[in-house]
């Protein structure tokens, strides 16, 4: 069973890529050579607001070299009322016309030291935002002109008697000039530029440089100059890596945060051989339960480097993770093997969820391009959605970027350790499984704003036994042919997955789809009885589109089945450790609850999944391969409602791919493929509008058709939670 402290560190690994909106437009100028860029941004607004009918021109202006050229004058003229706007480049070599009235303008730059640029039309539609990338080409440069001093009136020795000089010529015999003059009747002298020391005042450490004290409406709030706080993440602190802690370049983060988690739910329970209570059904029992989980973790984040976009040049990092949770059942042998630890469970642990070095091995190039290599406990999210592989293992993983970030790339090897059964968090002791992991992004692959991702993944989880914190067998899977003559049989599964990813947006519809084929072997199958080899895919697509303030989505997911458990081949689709965001995320009952297989000891599903791969436990058991699979049909919306509340509706439509193999385990037949509809509805809050604080909520239930009432009844399943997360 996976639960919210698991949620708390896997969404830290999850990756996201920067999505590219710009694309390159040609320009031409009188006598100048420009390289324009031009985006036009859709204005959101809400319903009852009207269609904006201004529109914006805004841009940069760079020299040959990349330099930004400060006062530029840029115009635009109206080529109808011939009215003209003039705006002046900033030290960035920015401009920007904000409010403009919508027609055809001239576009022209004016600076010293370059020929003249003009873009003869620029046409502004209403609520368009262009965007305008304008290098200049410099005037070559002449001789430079000695430096012009005033001179003074000749003056002559002995005038005239009785005239007069005139008054701006009376100057004492005996007077000397300073600055460009000197002693009277001499030429000036150049003008003296005053030493550095009287212009510039040097600041040996730009970090030290205090704020002032200054508040402009005498009210306190926010303004320009912050104090900052030791105890105040948001403004300067040393804590949180706005200063640096050692020299000039070595920064400390630290990070704390509290999750609490709460689920009410009511599941199919089976009830214990040893049930008090004559008359009760045989195979299923109360299902209400309850369980709350307190997470306390805290990450401390050493690095050398810049605190902008240069990667770092080492860093080291650890994040313990304290778990204390609750659960609270209606039937025996639920928490515990043993019946006679009741129907209740307090359990406590601590795991270490990050312990790793990094540094960087090389820079590739001027714009960021580098390779760098971690090792020890790190997170990893293989793909966007977390379909395949998310978790926190001690490995060594090489990664980094080319061609300007449009490459990313990953090459990590990781050697398990054992989890802890009702945390969920890493333990100390090591497994016999180990995964190697290879792939490769590229960004703007034939669609701007399309990110692609090809990954190779390999699964060695090598025979072995073990029992989980609660006293059940995980490994190998209590189920089939696991027990012989007495003696319980352990396997070894190998696995390899070539897969194929996409996310971004093509147009104005958004687009994540992925496709993995795994193929292998199971040196010896529980279900099948015998050793098989693995052919099995999977398929998720997800579409979207957005609309002022809410986002309309529909997706399928696929995963193949066994259509005969008992042959050499096996046909079903599972994944290494998966934690996928998708069809509704934690929100649906399906994805988030595990469902327990009656009379089997397996899971129908794990928890945090959306493949019924009959496992005995996902974090502690072994990948099967021959399972029913599943196809799921999904619509689903996000609102913004406000800036700091979003919400989210779902609802999915669920069918075993096959049935064989549930036959086969629970000597039932037929049963129908129909798994049931589960439907969704969450909210997620952020009071201060930052993640320092969010409170997430959310129901779901599942209405159970005809093949699901096979397996168990058809009451409605459902679960009530809520999760609140506090960070500093």
């Amino acid at each position: 069973m996976r639960d919210a402290s698991r949620v708390l560190i896997s969404k830290s690994a999850r990756l996201w890529l920067l999505l590219s909106l710009i694309c390159a437009a040609p320009a031409s100028g009188s006598g100048a050579s420009a390289n324009l860029r031009q985006q036009s941004v859709s204005q959101q607004r809400l319903p009852s607001q009207s269609a904006p009918k201004k529109a914006s021109l805004q841009g940069v202006v760079r020299d040959a070299n990349g330099k930004p050229v400060i006062g530029a004058s840029v115009i635009m003229r109206n080529l109808v009322t011939d009215q003209k706007i003039e705006k002046i480049s900033n030290a960035q070599g920015v401009f920007r016309f904000l409010d403009v009235a919508p027609g055809d303008y001239e576009l022209k730059i004016v600076a010293a030291g370059f020929q003249d640029f003009s873009n003869p039309t620029v046409q502004l539609k209403p609520s368009d935002d262009l965007v305008r990338e304008i290098t200049l080409i410099a005037v070559p440069s002449a001789a430079p002109t000695p430096p012009q001093f005033p001179q003074l009136p000749a003056v002559t020795a002995n005038p005239p008697a009785g005239s007069e000089p005139a008054p701006s010529s009376r100057v004492p015999a005996n007077a000397v000039q300073t600055g460009n003059l000197q002693q009277t009747g001499q030429q000036p002298a150049p003008e003296s530029l005053p030493s550095a020391d009287g212009v510039f005042h040097p600041e040996p450490d730009r970090w030290s440089i205090g704020m002032p004290d200054w508040d402009r409406y005498g009210i306190g709030g926010e303004h320009p100059y912050v104090q900052g706080s030791r105890w105040d993440p948001f403004n300067r602190n040393k804590l949180k890596g706005d200063v640096p802690i050692i020299g000039k370049q070595t920064f400390l983060i630290l990070t704390a945060t509290s999750d609490t988690f709460l689920d009410g739910r009511r599941l199919p329970t089976p009830t214990d051989v040893s049930s008090a209570r004559p008359g009760s059904s045989d195979f299923f029992g109360k299902g209400n339960q309850i369980f709350l989980d307190q997470t306390f973790a805290f990450s401390f984040d050493l690095f050398h480097g810049d605190t902008s976009f240069r990667p770092v040049d080492w860093r080291i990092r650890i994040t313990p993770v304290v778990s204390l949770n609750y659960l609270d059942v209606q039937e025996l042998g639920v928490v515990n093997v043993d019946v006679r630890k009741g129907t209740t469970r307090l359990d406590s642990h601590l795991g270490l969820q990050e312990a790793f070095a990094e540094v960087k091995l090389h820079d590739l190039g001027p714009n960021y391009d580098f390779v760098s290599v971690r090792a020890g406990i790190q997170a990893f999210n293989s793909d966007f959605r977390g379909f395949l592989f998310v978790e926190e293992q001690p490995g060594v993983r090489l990664f980094g970027n080319l061609d300007s970030n449009r490459w990313q790339y990953n090459v990590a090897y990781f050697n398990f350790l054992e989890k802890n059964t009702n945390s969920g968090l890493n333990s100390m002791a090591l497994r016999n499984q180990q995964v190697i992991i290879a792939n490769a992004y590229r960004q703007d692959f034939l669609f701007p704003g399309y990110t692609a991702q090809l990954s190779v993944h390999y699964n060695k989880d090598d025979a072995s036994i073990h029992y989980d914190d609660n006293g059940f067998l995980v490994r190998p899977a209590p189920i089939g042919a696991v027990f012989s003559s007495g003696m319980v049989r352990p396997h070894s599964v190998h696995a390899a997955y070539l897969g194929w990813s996409g996310d971004g947006h093509i147009g104005p519809l958004n687009l994540t789809h992925t496709f993995y084929q795994a193929f292998g072997n199971d040196s010896f199958n529980a279900i099948a009885g015998k050793a098989v080899t693995i052919n099995a895919q999977m398929a998720a697509l997800e579409l979207s589109y957005d609309r002022d303030w809410f986002r309309i989505k529909s997706s399928v997911f696929y995963a193949s089945g066994s259509a005969n458990p008992s042959s050499g081949r096996a046909r079903g689709f599972d994944s290494i450790d998966d934690f996928p965001e998708f069809a509704g995320g934690i929100f649906s009952l399906w994805n988030r609850e595990s469902i327990r297989l009656t009379g089997s000891g397996v899971a129908l599903n794990p928890g945090d999944s959306l493949l019924p791969d009959l496992r005995s436990n996902k974090d502690e058991g072994q990948a099967n391969f021959v399972n029913p699979g599943i196809f799921l049909a999904n619509i689903g919306a996000e609102f913004d409602l406000t800036p700091k509340l979003r919400g989210f509706a779902n609802v999915n439509y669920l069918r075993f791919e096959r049935t064989e193999t549930l036959e086969q385990i629970l000597f039932q037949s037929p049963i129908h493929h129909s798994i049931g509809v589960d439907s969704s509805f969450g909210v997620r809050y952020r009071p201060p509008l930052t993640e320092n604080i969010s409170i997430a909520a959310g129901a779901a239930a599942l209405v159970p058709d005809q093949g699901l009432r096979d397996i168990y009844t058809g009451r409605v399943l459902f679960s009530l939670f809520t999760d609140l997360r506090f960070q500093f």
